[in-house]
C-alpha cells in the first residue's frame, strides 16, 4: 500500500500434495546501525514520565478526531497534526519500504524462463509488506520536506529458481549480497515520496513515487495511490533492461468503532512486462460467509500486449491466453500451477512462498555520527526519544516545533519566489511515476553501496 498521510500505516497487497519454493526464516529483528545499537541512544528524561494510554484508547481519541472529517474527499491532503501519544516512534520514511524480505527481490531476474521471473515478481510482491501481516496498523511520523532516509540490507542469495535455469551470484559460498535504499520526502502538499532500491551484484534495481489518497466513511478509512502513485517499477539490467510495473490495490482500515483495528482489501492489481508480453491480474476477495475475512487472493498470469490490454477482471481473461494461476491466502501461503486449468482442477500445485515463519529482515542504518540533520533517524530523535520515555508533551511540543519550522521555511521561499528542488531526485514528481536520481542521489547511493556513509550537508532543507 502507498504510504502518508495522518492515517494508520496498513497493508499492501497483496489440495493435493505441493511442491514447494521455499524461503529460509529469519527472526524478528529491529533496524540496527553499523555500530551494533538496536536503538539510537536516548539521555536522561528531562520531563515526568506520563501515562501511556492504550490501544483502545488511542483509537477513542483518534475517531474523535477523523470524523471532523466525515465527507471530506482526502484527508491525505489535509493539514492536521495528531499528538504524540498516536504515533509509533518511527519516521515515516523508515517504516515504509517495500523489502521486508530482500532476497525474494535480488532473486526475480534468476530464471531464464520469463514465466519464471515474473513468478519471482510474485514472490517479491507478497512478501514486501510483511510488517503488515506479522504486526498491527500503526502511525508513523508524517514526513517533512526535504527529510530522507538511507540504509542497506545484506542477504544470502539462496533463494531457489522457481522455473527453468538460472545461475546464482555465489552459489558455493553464500556470500551476502548488499541491497541499497535511498528515500526522499520530494514534496509536502500533496505528500509525496521518491524511493530507489539499488542492487548492482544482482543487475536490479526498482524505484516509483508514493504517495496515498485516504477517506473516512464513518466507520472505516478507505486508501488508494494517490495521483502521483504508478506503483513499483522493477528493472532487469542484466536482462535487456526488462522492466515491471506493480500497481498498488486499495485497502480499508476498519475496526475503529469496535476498538480493534483490521486490514481488508478488496481490490485487483496489476503486474505488467511489455517486453516478455505477461501481465498477471491478482484479485483480493475478503468477505466470505457471515462476514468472515479471508484474506484470499487469486490470480492469472496470461500472454498479452500488457500496453494496449485492458481487462481488469480474471473472468475476462480467456483460457487460451492463460499461462499459470496463481491462489491463496496473502497472510498465510501462496501457490502456483501452470497452463490454463482453474486451480481447483489441477493436481499440480506448487507453493510459491509460506509466510508463516517469515519476518522482515533488519536493516544496517548509518551511524548516528554521520546521519545529516535532515535525515529521518537524526531529524525525529528529539520526539522519538520523548516517546520513549513515555513524554508525550513533550513529544508533541517538540513535534510542533519542527512542523513550524517547516512552515516558516515554506513562507522564507515563497517571499523570495523560490520552488522546492529536491537533493537526490531530479523533481519532485514525474508524470510516468518513475522518480530519476540527481547526480547527489546516484553518489549517496554509490557510497550506500561502497559502505560509505558521510554525505556533505544539504545546501538547503524543508525544516
Amino acid at each position: 500500500m502507498p504510504k502518508h498521510a495522518d492515517v494508520p500505516s496498513i497493508a499492501s497487497p497483496m489440495a493435493s500434495a505441493a511442491s514447494s519454493v521455499p524461503i529460509s526464516p529469519a527472526p524478528s529483528v529491529r533496524s540496527v546501525d553499523v555500530s551494533g545499537s538496536s536503538t539510537p541512544t536516548r539521555s536522561t528524561p528531562t520531563a515526568a514520565a506520563e501515562k501511556a494510554p492504550d490501544d483502545s484508547s488511542k483509537l477513542k481519541i483518534f475517531l474523535g478526531i477523523l470524523k471532523k472529517f466525515i465527507g471530506v474527499s482526502d484527508i491525505a491532503a489535509v493539514r492536521f497534526s495528531l499528538p504524540a501519544q498516536l504515533l509509533e516512534p518511527t519516521p515515516n520514511l523508515e517504516y515504509w519500504n517495500y523489502l521486508d524480505r530482500p532476497e525474494t527481490f535480488i532473486s526475480i531476474g534468476d530464471s531464464e524462463d520469463p514465466l519464471g521471473r515474473m513468478l519471482g515478481v510474485l514472490r517479491f510482491w507478497f512478501t514486501k509488506d510483511l510488517k503488515y501481516v506479522k504486526g498491527k496498523p500503526c502511525k508513523p511520523y508524517n514526513s517533512a520536506l526535504g527529510e530522507f532516509f538511507r540504509c542497506n540490507w545484506e542477504v544470502a542469495d539462496n533463494l531457489p529458481i522457481i522455473l527453468g535455469k538460472g545461475a546464482k551470484s555465489a552459489p558455493a559460498t553464500n556470500k551476502p549480497v548488499r541491497v541499497s535504499y535511498l528515500t526522499e520526502q520530494t514534496s509536502h502538499h500533496p505528500p509525496v515520496s521518491a524511493f530507489y532500491v539499488d542492487c548492482p551484484e544482482k543487475g536490479i534495481s526498482a524505484r516509483g513515487f508514493d504517495q496515498l489518497s485516504a477517506k473516512f466513511t464513518g466507520t472505516s478509512i478507505r486508501v488508494t495511490p494517490g495521483a502521483h502513485n504508478l506503483g513499483i517499477f522493477v528493472t532487469l539490467h542484466n536482462r535487456n533492461d526488462e522492466q515491471y510495473q506493480l500497481t498498488h490495490p486499495a485497502a480499508h482500515l476498519g475496526g475503529l468503532l469496535r476498538g480493534s483495528l483490521s486490514v481488508t482489501v478488496t481490490d485487483a492489481c496489476f503486474v505488467t512486462c511489455p517486453k516478455t508480453k505477461l501481465k498477471v491480474i491478482l484479485n483480493y476477495v475478503e468477505e466470505g460467509w457471515l462476514g468472515k475475512t479471508q484474506n484470499k487472493v487469486e490470480g492469472v498470469i496470461y500472454k498479452c500486449d500488457p500496453e494496449a490490454d485492458t481487462r481488469t477482471r480474471v473472468k475476462d481473461v480467456p483460457e487460451k491466453d492463460v499461462v499459470a494461476r496463481v491462489e491463496g491466502c496473502w497472510t498465510d501461503k501462496i501457490y502456483f500451477t501452470l497452463g490454463s486449468a482453474p486451480s481447483n482442477k489441477s493436481s499440480d500445485k506448487t507453493l510459491l512462498v509460506d509466510l508463516n515463519p517469515l519476518f522482515p529482515l533488519p536493516k544496517i542504518i548509518p551511524p548516528e555520527d554521520s546521519q545529516l540533520p535532515n535525515e529521518s533517524r537524526r531529524f525525529w530523535s528529539g520526539v522519538t526519544e520523548a516517546i520513549i520515555n513515555k513524554q508525550y508533551t513533550q513529544a508533541t511540543n517538540i513535534k510542533q516545533e519542527l512542523e513550524e519550522r517547516q512552515r516558516e521555511k515554506a513562507a522564507e521561499r515563497k517571499a523570495r519566489n523560490a520552488e522546492w528542488q529536491p537533493r537526490f531526485f531530479t523533481g519532485v514528481t514525474t508524470p510516468v511515476g518513475k522518480p530519476e536520481l540527481s547526480a547527489d542521489g546516484r553518489e549517496a547511493l554509490h557510497g550506500l553501496q561502497m559502505g560509505e556513509w558521510r554525505l556533505k550537508e544539504s545546501a538547503e532543507t524543508g525544516a
